[in-house]
């Protein structure tokens, strides 16, 4: 499928249109946050503690005189960040453990899909927790964790469909012709997969944002004073009845991002399956 072709189908349905414009506009605060923000996302001003949303603080400020707006466009950053490298590295790792442990089959493959078994027993924020509580809260050690909890869920779909491969005609000719494992593998296996792998990266990365968002939220994410949205939601719970927008804005930022992934994760499915 070509650029234009796909872009077509991208936005022939306009869910995945407004799905892909979400993303969009999150993306370009990301990139451009400091042009973008107005102030620092870490400056307190006393003189205005829990302001309402204003001309000069279009969503208000916290329980510290910090501007809740400069805030979400920065946090925009580290969520997409974390979650964008969690994902891009679980999917590497998972596709490569799962072509090539898949192809080469027996006792390698049943010791390594009954460990990933193992772990994915556990919830992925419950496994996500324990591994923390192991490590320590750090930027370092969830972008870890999130490879470590969805790597086996990569990896086991991409075992699905080399299953289905590794029996085929082209397979069989590839090693008649005495071709090397790294050309089965990564010339012949992995162009079919691919377009499995775009749709499952794009459900994981959905996935990755509101784990991300839910370890900041219980305090063993990234840590203050970071403008994480999770940590600005823990911070601003006890401030509700005083400051509700505190709450409702990092809130509908995480919600608005995950249903802008998905409805563009729905996008790409259905582009490939159309393709």
């Amino acid at each position: 499928m070509n650029v234009q072709r796909l872009g077509r189908a991208f936005f022939a349905d306009p869910a995945t249109a407004a799905g892909t414009i979400i993303v969009t506009v999150f993306l370009a605060l990301a990139l451009f946050g400091p042009l973008i923000a107005p102030y620092s996302p870490t400056a307190q001003n006393a003189e205005l503690i829990r302001q309402p949303p204003s001309l000069s603080h279009p969503f208000g400020t916290d329980r510290l005189g910090r501007d809740l707006f400069s805030r979400i466009v920065y946090g925009a950053r580290d969520i997409l960040a974390l979650a964008g490298g969690g994902t891009v590295l679980a999917v590497i790792v998972g596709a490569f453990i799962g072509i090539s442990v898949t192809y080469l089959g027996g006792w390698l493959e049943e010791t390594v899909f009954r460990l990933f078994d193992g772990l994915l027993a556990l919830p992925a924020l419950l496994l996500a927790l324990i591994l923390l509580g192991a490590t320590g809260p750090s930027r370092a050690n969830v972008l870890l964790v999130m490879v470590v909890v969805y790597t086996p869920i990569v990896a086991r779909v991409v075992r699905s469909v080399v299953l289905t491969l590794k029996s085929r005609g082209f397979i069989e000719a590839a090693r008649m012709r005495n071709e090397r494992l790294g050309y089965i593998l990564w010339r012949e296996l992995l162009p079919l997969v691919a377009p499995t792998l775009a749709v499952e990266a794009a459900l994981r990365f959905s996935y990755a944002i509101f784990l991300v968002a839910s370890l900041g939220f219980l305090g063993v994410g990234v840590q203050p004073p970071s403008p994480d949205w999770g940590l600005m939601v823990l911070e601003a719970r006890n401030e509700f009845a005083l400051a509700p927008w505190s709450l409702y804005v990092p809130a509908a930022a995480i919600a608005l991002l995950v249903i802008g992934v998905n409805l563009m994760a729905e996008g790409v499915r259905r582009a490939i399956s159309d393709s």
